[in-house]
């Protein structure tokens, strides 16, 4: 009896840390795809100045080379730091700023309509 509940609390562990990678890595993509912007403008234009100089040593396959070693740093950056903060114990519910990944409403911002005042049971 004991035994069959030790593993099923790894398991529950084990599936715990697996969705905690899961939504870092996902969260994290996210911040680089939309915050990340400016410093991807950088990274494309770095690329291809890259590309453009590796084209006269390897005609054929300097862009797929360029554009896949950048990728695939993004992707290994975004993991190992998804598992960095997974391995720390740093699960998603527990961060302030990631309120929009549960649903729920900042409470601070509440809407109120120009007709509002007149219609809706709203004191100010």
């Amino acid at each position: 009896m004991a035994l069959a509940q030790g593993q099923s609390l790894k398991s529950f562990y084990f599936l715990t840390m697996i969705k905690s990678f899961l939504i870092w890595t996902f969260t994290l993509t996210v911040c680089m795809i939309v915050i990340g912007f400016p410093a991807l403008v950088l990274v494309v234009s770095v690329g291809a100045l890259l590309a453009v100089t590796l084209h006269a040593l390897l005609p054929f396959s300097a862009v797929l080379l360029i554009a896949t070693g950048l990728i695939g740093i993004h992707a290994i950056g975004i993991m190992l730091a998804a598992a960095s903060l997974t391995m720390q114990g740093i699960h998603p519910q527990e961060v302030e700023w990631l309120r929009w990944l549960h649903g729920q409403a900042d409470p601070l911002n509440t809407t109120v309509y120009a007709a509002c005042p007149l219609t809706c049971d709203v004191h100010f």
